[in-house]
């Protein structure tokens, strides 16, 4: 693995940079819980469900570009296949700048060239006009790319 140099010059191996990271990001999604940082109660009006019309509509276009309800959950589901995973990372690399400056990360999961998404917003429990937004954006930055 990689190697990155400590503020006292000392080699620290990359994995244990990584492992603090990602335990910096858990403590401080738990803190914020915790202690009420961040307030459910004030979401935007797209985070908001989909009223009975608008998701009979919605779901009826993004079910005829491919998208697919889940049985199991309120979510969406679709799978993209690429030439190369140098176009799968692209995709993938897209989708993440958007979904940062959206603050609305998708589920996903990728092998070599195949790239499998999930859609649902979690504090909402379910679909929302947020899933809508972005899965419009994944098949504009997919059709990019093929």
């Amino acid at each position: 693995g990689g190697r990155m140099r400590g503020r006292k010059g000392a080699d620290i191996p990359l994995r244990w940079v990584m492992f603090r990271w990602r335990v910096g990001l858990a403590l401080r999604g738990a803190v914020d819980l915790v202690f009420g940082v961040r307030n459910f109660s004030k979401m935007t009006s797209e985070a908001h469900w989909l009223t009975t019309e608008e998701r009979s509509q919605v779901l009826h276009d993004l079910k005829a570009s491919g998208w697919s309800e889940l049985d199991t959950r309120d979510a969406i589901y679709k799978e993209y296949n690429f030439k190369t995973f140098n176009q799968a990372f692209g995709f993938m690399t897209r989708v993440a700048l958007q979904a940062e400056k959206m603050n609305h990360h998708p589920e996903w999961f990728n092998v070599y060239n195949k790239v499998q998404i999930t859609l649902s917003t979690h504090d909402c429990g379910g679909l929302t006009k947020k899933d809508v937004k972005l899965a419009q954006f994944i098949d504009k930055a997919a059709t990019s790319v093929l």
